[in-house]
């Protein structure tokens, strides 16, 4: 099972957690993550005013793929400025063709919607962003704190970023690495 690859697309305004977490926990579990920089490699200054680094720009990072996730994380206006790249359709369209697995947090689905990605599918977001995210009718909506539906992973935000990265781990490592990650974390059952 190695050799699995991420790509977590950054852009200004992302919610630090919902990068940070998923980040780190897919790490911990042996996946090679690329975070990308969605206007380039500079640094990028997120919602609470962390900065982050990129390892690449999305535009030389989309070139390496395919990857075995993207990951879309929330925060505004990360995720309007996400949602608004013709550049985040383009990995979004190429991951979704292929089955690839698609993960987004918190107001990170709000991209899906605005790219057409995953029409039909179950999804869940912050509750802030129900009403849009349901506007249309392109998708079902739960409540549940992370939501896997075909090869789709969603979740509601900062709080479900641990629980989010661990789905995303079994579904790409198996439930023998997400436990193996999960059991130094710490973490309440």
């Amino acid at each position: 099972m190695a050799g699995k690859r991420a790509l977590v697309i950054l852009s200004k305004g992302a919610e630090e957690m919902e990068t940070v977490i998923p980040v780190d926990i897919m790490r911990r579990a042996g996946i090679a993550v690329t975070v990308a920089g969605l206007t380039g490699k500079e640094p990028v200054q997120c919602s609470r005013n962390v900065v982050i680094c990129p390892d690449a720009s999305l535009e030389d990072a989309s070139k390496q793929g395919p990857y075995d996730v993207v990951l879309l994380p929330g925060g505004m206006p990360g995720a309007q400025n996400l949602a608004e790249s013709p550049a985040v359709k383009e990995v979004l369209k190429v991951q979704d063709d292929r089955k690839g697995l698609i993960a987004a947090i918190c107001a990170g689905p709000t991209a899906l919607l605005a790219h057409g990605i995953g029409y039909g599918s179950t999804v869940t977001t912050h509750p802030a962003m129900k009403e849009k995210m349901m506007a249309g009718d392109h998708y079902k909506y739960s409540e549940a704190r992370v939501q896997k539906d075909g090869h789709y992973i969603t979740s509601r935000g900062p709080g479900t970023s641990f629980e989010f990265a661990l789905t995303i781990v079994e579904e790409l490592m198996g439930a023998e690495t997400a436990a193996q990650v999960k059991a130094p974390l710490i973490m309440k059952d």
